[in-house]
This record gives structure tokens, sequence and C-alpha cells, in this order.
């Protein structure tokens, strides 16, 4: 064990709780990932039908942003019904009707915390706990003394990481 006053030991303690901590979070950020890795799949998604009535006459390219709907685009029209992939649009009326696949409840949520943006309340949990997994990094290597075996062992298993880390960024 490290002496009390030592930066090895304030790192270990620092690791060992502020790990403890996070492991909530940390949880929430590998279930999302995951399935954030299938987003442009219908994994998990359901169908949800939606009637909404909006401004009568709007041009094509305003339709997805009156009814909260991304990339839409116009496909058939009928008289004065758009139709578009989800679904379609009186331009006399205003009505819109359409059909959109979302994840369920909770795994939004964990999605949007995943994604937050600097616009968005969560991304000061964000900066945190990316510094926190920063911190990790660089806390591992006080984890054990320099001249022990399993530390040497450890830098091997660092070198292989960051090569498996670069081949995956520029060979992929």
């Amino acid at each position: 064990m490290a002496k009390k006053n030592t930066t090895a030991y304030w790192m270990r303690i620092i690791h060992r709780y502020l790990g403890f901590f996070l492991a909530g979070i940390m949880a929430v950020y590998s279930f999302s990932g995951i399935i954030l890795i299938f987003r442009d799949t219908d994994f998990l998604k359901r169908d949800y039908y939606f009637e909404k009535t909006v401004d009568a006459g709007l041009p094509k390219d305003q339709i997805g942003k009156a009814i909260g709907v991304r990339r839409l685009k116009v496909g058939k029209v009928e008289g004065d019904v758009y139709h578009y992939k989800q679904g379609t649009y009186n331009v006399k009326t205003g009505e819109a009707k359409y059909t959109l696949k979302k994840q369920p409840y909770m795994i939004e949520k964990m999605n949007h915390m995943h994604k937050a943006t600097s616009g968005d309340p969560l991304f000061f949990l964000n900066i945190f706990f990316g510094v926190s997994l920063f911190f990790f990094v660089l806390s591992t290597f006080w984890m054990f003394a320099p001249k022990t075996k399993i530390f040497k062992k450890g830098i091997y298993f660092t070198l292989g990481g960051i090569a498996l880390t670069l081949f995956v960024l520029f060979f992929e």
C-alpha cells in the first residue's frame, strides 16, 4: 500500500470512490451506447400513429418542421393531399396523419442523456463524466508500483489497446 501522502495513494482513493459514485451512470452509458449502435434499424422500435392539424397550405419543405418529422420528403401528390413515407398532409385542411417509429420511453431518455449537446442542460453531466473517464485512464497507472510485474504486464496491455484503437480508427 502506498504511503498516505503520495500521489499513488490519492489516485487510488479517488479512483475507487469515483468508480463507485459513477457506477449507475456508467451502466446507463454502456447500455445506451450499445443500443445506439442499432439506431439506423428498427431494433426495439414500435410504430406510433399521430393525427395533427397544422397550418393549411404549407409548402412541401415546411411540413416536416411543422409536424416534427425529420428528413420528410413529399413523394406523390393527389389533389390536395401530399403523400410521404410516414403519412399524408392535406394542404386545404392542414390535417397531417403519420406514423413514427420510436423506442420505449426509458430507452429514449437514456439515449437523450448519452447524446446531450451543449444546448442541453445535461451537457454539464456529460463533461463531468468524460473528465472522470479520462481520470480513470490516467489513475490506472498509479494502481500498481512501476517496478512490479503486474504494472509491466499492464503496459503491454495498454500498448495493445492503443494499437487496436489506432487500427480501428484508421483502417475500418
